[in-house]
């Protein structure tokens, strides 16, 4: 293990070199740009004539009639007003996919086999890491460094998720650190669960959220020739690995009817990826305790931990987003994206994994956090109770 030469703030602290450690470190590792593990930094050069310019343009786009009439029926009759235009198009499809597998589910989960089960479980599970351990940790936060062929494969994983591109995701990702719980945050949670959740996807965004957006410096991520490659071919992508391999190969390989295999991988599969990834949203950033930092709204929740492959602890991922394991403590069981890197670790595929000092960790949750963290003395308790000397005799 070596030491990190770069320096990173962390609520407020600024950090010596000795408060990162790097696993796996490379022997230019601490001085290239992808050590720069900040990843949020501005654009330079760009003015606020050009992010008036680029929201003007932006604004262009408009409602149609029809779209416009239905949302102001729905403010008069509903008493449900809106303050950004619905994309009735994304209610349309989302809203439509999520009905659609409700029904479909009570009408033929009777007819799944095993095949079902744990051919979606094999493909939820890609699905997610292609999510956790390539856009999040990888590509946004730059945790770690990653070969070619881990690249590739948790590109694939990744349009198995059937989300945006990588370059939206992690753009949107990194504002939403930046910026978090404010008008530019994307899916700022202070507008409420459902908000946070998915309905950042139904509305149109904040104009602050647009102009932010054009300033997140993302040179790191388009310089990658596999995110490029991602984004030439991305719809293509997206609908191979979101759909047909999916559905296609329980069919020709495993005797799984093509119907079956459609619904339980298009649908249930699909539903609830995209699902878990926003309760990371929404749930980790509402309920639960906050040991490292009480003073932001991303808490500890085990539950979305383990359907996110170990992104529930959020409040300490928030303090130290850079952690390759986004999680100080906990078993693979509730952080499955750590397990599969550190096993790509051992071969060699990634490397340059980086984690606060145990003693920055420690600073940090006694300075700010919530007293919740599992090392805080319970009120006067002592460890080893002093014994009574009459009772020694």
């Amino acid at each position: 293990m070596t030491v990190a030469t770069t320096t990173e703030t962390v609520s407020g602290t600024v950090l010596s070199a000795q408060d990162v450690n790097m696993k796996n470190a490379s022997a230019k590792g601490g001085n290239d740009l992808n050590n720069n593990f900040n990843g949020m930094d501005d654009r330079q050069g760009v003015t606020e004539k050009d992010l008036d310019d680029y929201l003007h343009n932006y604004n262009k786009w408009k409602q149609s009639r029809a779209g416009r009439a239905l949302q102001q029926w729905i403010a008069d009759y509903l008493g449900m007003r809106f303050d950004a235009e619905i994309k009735w198009k994304n209610v349309a499809m989302i809203g439509g996919l999520h009905l659609t597998t409700v029904v479909m589910f009570f009408k033929y989960v009777w007819y799944s086999t095993l095949t079902t089960w744990l051919w979606g479980i094999f493909v939820g599970g890609c699905a997610g890491l292609g999510v956790t351990g390539g856009a999040h940790r990888l590509w946004t936060h730059r945790a770690y460094k990653a070969k070619l062929p881990l690249r590739i494969i948790l590109m694939c994983f990744y349009c198995m998720s059937g989300q945006n591109s990588l370059y939206d995701w992690v753009r949107d990702h990194r504002i939403h650190h930046k910026y978090s719980e404010t008008d530019a945050d994307p899916h700022n949670s202070n507008r409420g669960f459902f908000y946070a959740h998915v309905g950042w996807l139904l509305l149109r965004k904040h104009p602050e959220c647009i102009k932010k957006g054009q300033l997140i410096d993302m040179s790191d991520v388009l310089a990658d020739p596999v995110i490029q490659f991602h984004q030439r071919y991305f719809m293509a992508l997206k609908i191979l690995f979101t759909f047909i391999v999916p559905s296609m190969i329980p069919w020709m390989f495993l005797g799984e009817p093509l119907y079956l295999s459609f619904l339980a991988n298009c649908l249930l599969r699909y539903v609830l990826t995209l699902n878990f990834t926003w309760l990371v949203n929404s749930a980790a950033h509402i309920y639960g305790n906050k040991p490292y930092d009480s003073r932001i709204r991303p808490a500890e929740n085990k539950a979305v931990s383990i359907v996110a492959m170990g992104e529930g602890w959020h409040n300490y991922h928030h303090v130290f987003p850079w952690d390759y394991k986004a999680a100080e403590m906990g078993h693979y069981s509730v952080n499955v994206t750590t397990f599969w890197l550190d096993v790509f670790a051992k071969i060699g595929w990634a490397y340059d994994l980086k984690e606060p000092s145990k003693e920055l960790v420690s600073r940090t949750l006694q300075k700010y956090g919530d007293g919740t963290h599992i090392t805080t003395p319970i009120g006067n308790l002592k460890e080893v109770p002093e014994q009574d000397p009459l009772k020694s005799r």
